[in-house]
């Protein structure tokens, strides 16, 4: 069996002294970056093949896991591809605000070893009983991988991946609870990452929480040919001088990201020519948002509607953002992936309703989750939790949450599509409120000004009717509270509307 690991190992070995991976300064906030360090093709398979002997000789096999508390560093990357390389599984473990949490989910992930940062050490709860070990000085932590990795021979390894074993678990966000990690096998894994055709000269930001989509994109574009530009988070001025700086062609942010990004005065005078797609995750994004990212950005801007357990389900490039109707959509749905809608009385309907999915980049479930496991994934389909509906040209539009949207039937989409196009609105979010009889509009003013509330009010009256306008409670925020991920956090946005502090 040949999986995605025996293909990385050929496409490094093929790059040689060319970088595919550079890891570079992203400055402070409000800074741009200086400089950069380049890792060559042979160099990244030299470091896989001494932290797989390195992984070998502490007794990781087929179906261990390794869990990484990771910055965006090119060792978090060979530490991973090694566990790979043996046979092992690996994830990437995401950062719950609440210490307790994040040991309740390593707990529940079972790793087998979990591997620290000096950047990272500081998130590791006390309270972990699975054997720690370190990627550089960690006090405290006595087994250090990369010394042991220094004194190993950089000569091959035959990959030991098999189509059947665990490869991956992928991390949730957890705003609210314990991360879920949905797996996959290697042969599944395979199917998100092994893309049809190379693309050699891409050149990809990678500058989200490898926890997520980012390790895909980075997998994807190593496999392709293409160089990985490396920063350890995502700050809109660091973006910007690094896709001029590193001539970067591919980026994706999240729906927050994308709209401080494109609202940044510095804009019009940097050289963004090199971008080629900005893939936007987060297919909830009012209309006039994803319209006044086009004209500040350029004809780059690509949508995308997924999730972690079942990859990406429809898309909408750069080139189909040709009218007004396609910035309501989250694009065709992609070849070899099934998409029906449940109605809320349980049946199916053709055209629109809750969306299930089934695809070939699915997760088999979620690890160590059983009633989850079993609410969410149903008969070879994947519950998403989303509500949607095919328009005229057969293209996917997601309308909202089936948890925000209940049985009002109003989309909250749309909704925030009237207050984004105030004049005194930025950037805003709507959730339902707790006891599900209205929403919370979270409005967040452009530099300087206010939110007019009365303004949005009567806005919403003139779209939605004044039944929908009194269901909305109009709450300016300083800014849009935000996930570890870089998503709206809807929860902590609820929360604010409970206490009635308004303020995040």
């Amino acid at each position: 069996m040949t999986s995605y690991i025996d293909s990385l190992v050929t496409a490094l070995g093929g790059a040689g002294d060319r970088p595919v991976l550079r890891s570079a300064e992203a400055g402070t906030a409000g800074t741009a970056g200086t400089g950069g360090t380049d890792i060559t093709g042979a160099g990244l398979l030299a470091m896989i093949y001494r932290y797989a002997r390195v992984l070998d000789g502490q007794g990781l096999r087929p179906g261990d896991l390794v869990a990484l508390l990771a910055p965006n560093r090119p060792e978090a990357l060979a530490v991973r591809y090694a566990a790979h390389l043996i046979g092992a599984a690996a994830v990437y473990l995401s950062v719950p605000p609440a210490t307790e949490t994040l040991a309740r989910m390593i707990t529940q992930f079972g790793p087998r070893l979990l591997v620290v940062f000096p950047e990272t050490a500081a998130l590791l709860p006390a309270t972990v009983t699975a054997p720690v070990a370190a990627a550089g000085p960690v006090p405290g932590v006595a087994l250090r991988l990369d010394t042991l990795a220094a004194a190993q021979p950089a000569e091959p390894l035959a990959p030991r991946a098999r189509s059947g074993d665990l490869a991956v678990v992928i991390s949730s966000g957890g705003t609210t609870g314990v991360p879920k990690g949905s797996r996959r096998t290697f042969a599944s894994y395979d199917r998100n990452v092994l893309l049809p055709a190379p693309a050699p000269g891409r050149r990809q930001l990678a500058n989200g929480k490898l926890a997520y989509l980012t390790q895909v994109l980075v997998d994807q574009t190593l496999l392709g040919g293409g160089t990985v530009i490396l920063q350890d988070h995502y700050e809109p001025a660091a973006t910007l001088d690094a896709i001029e700086r590193e001539r970067v062609t591919h980026l994706f942010l999240v729906e927050p990201q994308l709209f401080t990004l494109m609202d940044d005065p510095a804009v019009p005078t940097r050289d963004l020519s090199s971008l080629q797609v900005l893939t936007h995750i987060g297919a909830m994004a009012a209309p006039v948002l994803r319209r006044r990212a086009r004209k500040r950005l350029g004809p780059v801007i690509a949508h995308t509607y997924g999730a972690s357990e079942i990859g990406i389900v429809s898309a909408l490039p750069p080139a189909g953002h040709d009218r007004p109707s396609r910035f309501r959509c989250a694009g065709r749905i992609q070849p070899g992936v099934d998409v029906r809608f449940r109605r809320p009385d349980g049946s199916l309907g053709p055209r629109g309703g809750a969306i299930e999915v089934r695809s070939p980049a699915m997760a088999q479930g979620y690890r160590h989750r059983p009633v989850e496991e079993a609410e969410n994934f149903t008969g070879g389909w994947y519950r998403t939790g989303d509500v949607g509906a095919l328009d005229q040209e057969d293209m996917l539009q997601i309308l909202g949450r089936v948890s925000d949207i209940g049985d009002t039937g109003v989309s909250p989409v749309a909704l925030q599509d009237t207050m984004c196009s105030e004049p005194s609105v930025r950037y805003a979010v709507l959730v339902a409120e707790p006891d599900r009889d209205g929403w919370v509009a979270a409005a967040e003013a452009w530099p300087g000004g206010t939110v007019d509330s009365a303004a949005c009010r009567a806005a919403l009256a003139a779209r939605h009717g004044e039944q929908a306008a009194a269901s909305v409670q109009v709450m300016p925020v300083r800014q849009i509270p935000r996930t570890e991920q870089g998503k709206p956090n809807r929860p902590a946005i609820r929360s604010a509307a409970v206490s009635g502090s308004g303020v995040l």
